[in-house]
């Protein structure tokens, strides 16, 4: 490995950390690997501030990965978690540092520099030669040095092995296994939605509901305003249609009650939200049904359309005759222009009208 010259990255001291990355890129990354040396080395950076009070925001970053182009992750860690780095080496006003990030797949061994809660350098996989063999032992194929890599840097480790199971889990396959660490199914996750109840046999399933955004925290959400008997299914229909717990709790202080949940899917699919509702109600439409909140929603029966009807007279219509209206084409400045040539109509006589060819200009 090559180890950085001190007095070099002593000359960054009074140098901005933007210009120190680089300097570090530079003198770092375009080194050959030498033989025997492990072909996963690249970047790593650090910035402590954005990573919340107890994390530490890593980026990981390799320029070339075989011809594949560039390869980057992110997550938050513990600053526990980096071996051998310490608070006030991330908070100096300049340290030359080294330090670990140890997983079961294998090491990233690090080594850089940190300013003010900023830092970058060069990292090196050494990959764990006993993790095969525990893979082997709980009955996965051998990963490839690129899958083993992967496991390391997202921590597929035997612990979440072992919790998925313990809850019943079929065995994954190595890649679906591999695709838990890239999806962000960890141990943590894994616990949580089995204490919820959620153990579904497949880890797809689990994946599944990862990469759609339902965690602990919606799901206790949901189950709080009484929604707590859902499938996992259930669960991604209304976080993939946007179904949030604010708007729950809207429709309800608007006096929708609890609606199903196909029914919330329903009016958030077709554009019915609180202020559409909330501006019904100051034209007059309150309580309006659901189905007729959608239906006035799909036909662009919009607050400003009623508003301009009633500044030419055309008050107190009902919501099909908006929509009867709405479809076909009568617009404020249409009964304006007949009304300014005397005629006084009626509905059906309005929409003769427009329909025979009469124009809004």
């Amino acid at each position: 490995m090559k180890t950085l010259n001190l007095r070099s990255l002593m000359t960054l001291k009074n140098v901005s950390i933007a210009t120190g990355l680089m300097i570090l890129a530079v003198g770092t990354f375009l080194v050959p690997i030498a033989k025997g040396q492990s072909r996963f080395t690249g970047q790593w950076l650090v910035d402590s501030k954005w990573g919340g009070s107890d994390q530490t925001y890593l980026e990981l970053r390799q320029e070339s990965w075989e011809g594949r182009g560039s390869w980057n992750s992110s997550f938050n860690v513990q600053l526990s978690d980096l071996r051998g780095l310490n608070q006030s080496q991330v908070m100096s006003n300049g340290a030359v540092v080294q330090f670990q990030l140890v997983r079961d797949a294998g090491t990233l061994n690090c080594e850089g520099w940190f300013k003010d809660g900023k830092g970058a350098g060069h990292y090196t996989f050494a990959p764990n030669q006993s993790y095969v063999s525990e893979l082997r032992r709980r009955g996965y194929d051998a990963p490839t040095d690129e899958q083993q890599f992967t496991m390391a840097v997202h921590n597929v480790s035997y612990a979440l092995m072992d919790e998925l199971s313990a809850q019943g889990y079929e065995r994954p396959s190595l890649d679906t296994l591999v695709r838990t660490g890239t999806h962000g199914v960890n141990i943590e996750y894994v616990k949580e939605m089995g204490g919820l109840g959620f153990k579904l046999k497949s880890v797809e399933s689990l994946v599944k509901m990862r990469d759609h955004g339902v965690g602990p925290k919606y799901i206790k959400e949901l189950n709080a305003l009484g929604y707590n008997q859902l499938s996992a299914e259930e669960y991604v229909k209304v976080r993939d249609h946007g179904v949030s717990t604010d708007f729950i709790k809207e429709m309800e202080s608007l006096g929708y009650g609890r609606p199903s949940i196909d029914e919330l899917v329903k009016l958030r699919d077709h554009g019915v939200s609180a202020s559409y509702i909330n501006e019904l109600s100051w034209l007059g439409y309150k309580n309006i049904d659901k189905d007729q909140l959608v239906k006035m929603r799909d036909h662009g029966v919009t607050p400003t359309y009623i508003q301009d009807l009633k500044n030419v007279g055309l008050e107190n219509l009902e919501v099909n005759e908006l929509v009867r209206l709405r479809d076909h084409g009568v617009s404020a400045s249409f009964v304006q222009r007949m009304k300014s040539h005397g005629y006084s109509l009626s509905l059906d006589q309005i929409i003769r009208l427009r329909d025979s060819g009469f124009s809004n200009e």
